[in-house]
This record gives structure tokens, C-alpha cells and sequence, in this order.
């Protein structure tokens, strides 16, 4: 009896497996689920946990062995998905940025979405000017600490705090004066507010960076956000793409390419490429989602994708979820008392520490960050002077979602736009597209062990994808080479995969056609010479059409099979 029940339990042990997933504010959700769970299931244990309704905007993310980010799909296994053993782990992410956050109806999504943008303004994500650095600054400390009060914040307070991955003490100081004196009497609902009105009018706001290269070699950063389709490059940007003008969006490899009618009939295709082909997928299945929840009117437009034109070639996507205004639509019906909100200001985390973690970290060890900031420095200044070819004129948002401060914005520029000015400049505010989630094991190993991750550590463990310094690298030795001949080298690899696509494609219709003919060869075998008694195939045989075939054509091809296997069998046996 006791064998018989160990055996069960280790059976039930075999079935299960444990997932733990980082929530924004950094506390961590752990539970057991089955093996063949999906990822419904997860996502909707940890919305129940957080009391969350407005959950279609997040989305869960995880990393593989390979470093590469993946958001876990909800219709597939959870086991299916994930390359590495378990134990999971996994994060919590806003996935689809609201494009009014101001605008959500409960103040639990706003302040989820608030933790995600301030992540975002932490690891360099979202750039902007000193003056909005220095306001966004000042409201995150509004809600964390309340107002100044001259007894329990000294001098250089604001210090004690890390809001961008690196930032001057002419900016610290203009952060503490804002908090004193603009937004005395602000609450935290208040102060959040207006951190997310402020953070929406920001040209990367809802940017998660891609980095990629342009046909010329030079780094680039392609992003999705509620408007549209946008290129990063250095403090600029360079692209614009409203969603109703994105037409297409295909992969090939590590060629990613956006197909655009603008007005005027004007057609435009941008062709970038990524680090690896299962970053370019990533980026292209990204995209699809994208486009498909901010520009459908209704779910049931979606439609699945393929990534290539080529027959039987390429990958096949579908986005399984609710729309941008079906969500928006849903929310207004909420009517339930608003749940309590547990705000974590003043508990550590590795993303923003408090002002009770003693002094601010260098992100970037000091015996290497001179070294580092002169690589990048030189990267992007090379990158503000570098051409680009096709430039988007951006005339107008134009959607539904779009605030109409932000279009009038928008509509008096071009596609070229600067996002951020000398002072904070990128090379001091833009990190690599952080990759935060994918060493979290040995995070919670070592807190569990009594020694908390120090954000050095995590700075070290978040660098998944190259960083600007690196790219930038790349992209100097590249143009050191010469502009013509990065050109050329990159239209000759396009010229040769494009032969070998061609080859696979025609390779695999030659396949097919032998599986089909092989099928009605089958098929033909049944019909002549099987005894089946089925009413259809007694109906075939008995037609003059057909006994005509198996007479003049049928029987004399299967003597003469069987005469030339019998000569191959003498040969064989005479051997």
C-alpha cells in the first residue's frame, strides 16, 4: 500500500511543476501547475492574484537558454513553449501599451502601468529631454515619499534615488527642487497621474527597442508602439509609421521588412536586419500583434499571417486576443469597488531603489565606464551625421487612441524627429534593449542565501541584447570598411539568400508533388486491385471509363513492374 501510494505521488509530482513569475513592483508569484497547462491558465492565476480586470495590455515574458525574449503565447503549453527544464521563471510585463494610460478605468491597471514605465525611464527605454527627465523624476518621488519635509530628507535626497541609468548632479538637483516645490499636497494617485499624462507625450513612450541594422550597416532601434511603426537611430527618430499605413509586415532569416502605402499612393518598403533569425521572428511576430490590437476594429478581423510569400515557406501567426477598443469597450462596463492597492515605494527593489538603500549605484563598474561612455559617445555622434535613406513624413496619428496634444504634436513634424537634446544625450540615457528577466533563478537563489542581487548585478544579468556601445561598435567598424563596400557586401548576401530561398521553395513544391503523386498511386493501387465491398468503389469499378483504364493501361504497366522486378531478382540471386 505504501509503494502503491509513493508511486502515485511521484506520478502526480511527474505531471506538475512549479512556475514562479516577477511581478513589476518585483515581488515574485510562485505556483504549481499542471504539464499540460497553457498559458491561459498561468496569466490568469496571477491577474486573480493581483485583483486585475484590465488585463489585456500585459502580457507574460520569458527568455530562453539562448538569451532571446519570447512572450509567452496563452492558446499553447506552457511546457511546449519553454526550452529550458523546469522550474520556470518568468516575468510580468505591460505588452500592449494603453495609449491613453491616463484614460484606464481602474487605478490598479494605472498603477501596474505605472511600475512598467518607470521600469522603462530606469533602464533607458523611454528618452526624453532634461526638463521632462527632471519632471517625470520629481513625480515618481511624490508617490514614493510624499512631500519634502526638510526633517527626513536632507540635502541631496534626490541622490539617494536612481531614476535613469545614469544622470548629473545639475539634474539631481533639479529633480529635489521640483519635488519641493511644484507638487506639495500631491497623493500617490495624484503623482502617478501625472507621471503616465506626462510619459504618453513622450515620442518613446510604449518603445520596447529591437536593435537591428539598416541596409547600410548603421544600428538602428525598430519598435512598435499604440501609434505606429518606429526607427530609433542615435537621439533621433528617423521612422514614423501610422498602423493604417503599415500594409505588411514579412521576415526571411534575419531580414525583416515593413511594407507602407502612405498618401499619394506613395508605396515604401524599409528592410532591416536582425542579430539572429529567431530575433527577427521575434520582431516580426511582435509587429503582427501589434498591428492587429491597435488597428482592428474587432477581433474577429484578425486573420492568421505568413511571413514569407514563397509557397510552403515561412512562418504562420495568428494574434489571439481581444482588440485595442474591444478592450476599451470592456472596461467601461467594470463597476466594482475599487480594490486596495499595496504601493511598494519604500520596498527594495533591483529596478528603482529607494531612498533607504543608502547611495545611488553606478550602473557601469567604474573601471570600465569611462571606456564604455567614449565607445558609445563615438558611435552615436557618427550616427547623428550618417544618412538615412527614406525618410517618413509623419502628417498625422489620426486614430481613435490618439490624444489630440500628441497629434497636434505630431502633425508639425516629419519622421525625423529629436528625441532627446545634448545634455541627455542617448550615450548617457540609452541602455541595450534590457533582457531583465533571464538569469532571475540565480536572483532568487541568492536572496533565499541571505545576499540580495546589488543592481550591478542585475545590470549584468538585464544585458541580453547588444547595447548601444556595442552596435555602435559594429556600426563604426562597418563604415570604417567604407560605406560602398558595407552596401555591396550586404546586397550580395541578399542577392545569394535570395537564391537559396528560391532553390528551397522550388525543392520543397518538388517534394509535395512527389507525396501527392505517390498518394493517388496509392489510391489508384486500391481502387484495381483491393476486394473492398464499398459501395463508391464498387460504383468506380463497374464504369466503362474505368475498365477501359484497367485493361489497356493498367494491367499491361503492372506486367511489365512485374518482369523487370523479376530480372532485377535473378540478377540478384545469379550475384
Amino acid at each position: 500500500m505504501l509503494s502503491r501510494l509513493m508511486s502515485g505521488s511521484v506520478r502526480n509530482l511527474e505531471r506538475e511543476y512549479m512556475c514562479t513569475v516577477r511581478l513589476l513592483d518585483d515581488t515574485e508569484y510562485t505556483c504549481t501547475i499542471q504539464r499540460d497547462a497553457k498559458g491561459q491558465y498561468l496569466f490568469d492565476l496571477i491577474c486573480h492574484h493581483l485583483n486585475l480586470l484590465e488585463k489585456d495590455y500585459f502580457g507574460i515574458r520569458y527568455v530562453d537558454p539562448d538569451k532571446q525574449r519570447h512572450w509567452l503565447e496563452f492558446t499553447k503549453s506552457i511546457s511546449k513553449q519553454m526550452k529550458s527544464q523546469p522550474p520556470f521563471t518568468m516575468c510580468l510585463r505591460v505588452k500592449f501599451y494603453p495609449p491613453d494610460p491616463a484614460a484606464l478605468k481602474e487605478e490598479i491597471t494605472r498603477y501596474l502601468v505605472f511600475l512598467q514605465i518607470k521600469r522603462d525611464l530606469y533602464h533607458g527605454r523611454l528618452l526624453c529631454k532634461t526638463s521632462d527627465a527632471a519632471l517625470l523624476a520629481a513625480y515618481i518621488l511624490q508617490a514614493e515619499i510624499g512631500d519634502y519635509d526638510p526633517g527626513k530628507h536632507p540635502e541631496g535626497y534626490s541622490s539617494k534615488f536612481q531614476f535613469f541609468p545614469k544622470h548629473s548632479e545639475k539634474l539631481e538637483r533639479r529633480i529635489a527642487e521640483i519635488h519641493k516645490t511644484e507638487l506639495i499636497g500631491q497623493t500617490p494617485e495624484t503623482a502617478e497621474l501625472k507621471f503616465l499624462q506626462k510619459a504618453q507625450m513622450l515620442e518613446t513612450y510604449g518603445v520596447d527597442p529591437h536593435p537591428c541594422k539598416d541596409v547600410s550597416g548603421n544600428p538602428a532601434f525598430l519598435a512598435f508602439t499604440p501609434f505606429g511603426f518606429v526607427v530609433l537611430q542615435g537621439n533621433k527618430r528617423v521612422h514614423f509609421l501610422k498602423w493604417n499605413e503599415v500594409t505588411k509586415l514579412k521576415f526571411e532569416g534575419k531580414t525583416f521588412h515593413i511594407y507602407a502605402n502612405q498618401k499619394e499612393d506613395k508605396k515604401i518598403i524599409l528592410t532591416y536586419f536582425a542579430p539572429t533569425p529567431e530575433a527577427c521572428k521575434h520582431l516580426w511576430k511582435c509587429g503582427v500583434e501589434n498591428q492587429a490590437f491597435y488597428k482592428l476594429e474587432k477581433s474577429s478581423q484578425v486573420r492568421t499571417v505568413s511571413s514569407s510569400n514563397l509557397f510552403f515557406k515561412g512562418s504562420r501567426f495568428r494574434y489571439s486576443g481581444r482588440v485595442a477598443k474591444e478592450v476599451m469597450e470592456q472596461s467601461a462596463k467594470i463597476k466594482r469597488e475599487p480594490p486596495e492597492i499595496h504601493r511598494a515605494g519604500l520596498v527594495p527593489s533591483r529596478s528603482c531603489p529607494s531612498i533607504t538603500h543608502g547611495p545611488r549605484l553606478s550602473s557601469v563598474p567604474r573601471t570600465r565606464r569611462r571606456a564604455v561612455h567614449i565607445s558609445i559617445m563615438e558611435g552615436l555622434e557618427s550616427l547623428r551625421d550618417s544618412a538615412h535613406s527614406t525618410p517618413v513624413r509623419s502628417v498625422s496619428h489620426g486614430d481613435s487612441f490618439m490624444p489630440r496634444s500628441r497629434s497636434h504634436l505630431t502633425d508639425s513634424g516629419d519622421g525625423t524627429a529629436v528625441i532627446s537634446d545634448e545634455t541627455y544625450s542617448p550615450s548617457d540615457s540609452v541602455l541595450p534593449t534590457p533582457v531583465a528577466e533571464h538569469s532571475l533563478e540565480l536572483a532568487v537563489s541568492r536572496q533565499i542565501n541571505g545576499a540580495p542581487c546589488s543592481i550591478e548585478e542585475e545590470k549584468e544579468s538585464e544585458a541580453g541584447t547588444p547595447s548601444v556601445g556595442d552596435v555602435a561598435e559594429l556600426g563604426a567598424d562597418s563604415r570604417a570598411a567604407g560605406p560602398l563596400q558595407s552596401a555591396g557586401g550586404e546586397a550580395a548576401l541578399s542577392e545569394t539568400e535570395q537564391v537559396n530561398k528560391f532553390v528551397l521553395s522550388v525543392l520543397r513544391l518538388l517534394l509535395v508533388t512527389i507525396g501527392l503523386l505517390f498518394v493517388l498511386l496509392l489510391l489508384l493501387i486500391i481502387l484495381t486491385e483491393s476486394d473492398l465491398d464499398i459501395a463508391f468503389l464498387r460504383d468506380i469499378r463497374q464504369t466503362p471509363e474505368f475498365e477501359q483504364f484497367h485493361y489497356e493501361y493498367f494491367c499491361p504497366l503492372r506486367r511489365w513492374f512485374a518482369c523487370k522486378l523479376r530480372w532485377v531478382g535473378g540478377l540478384l540471386i545469379n550475384k
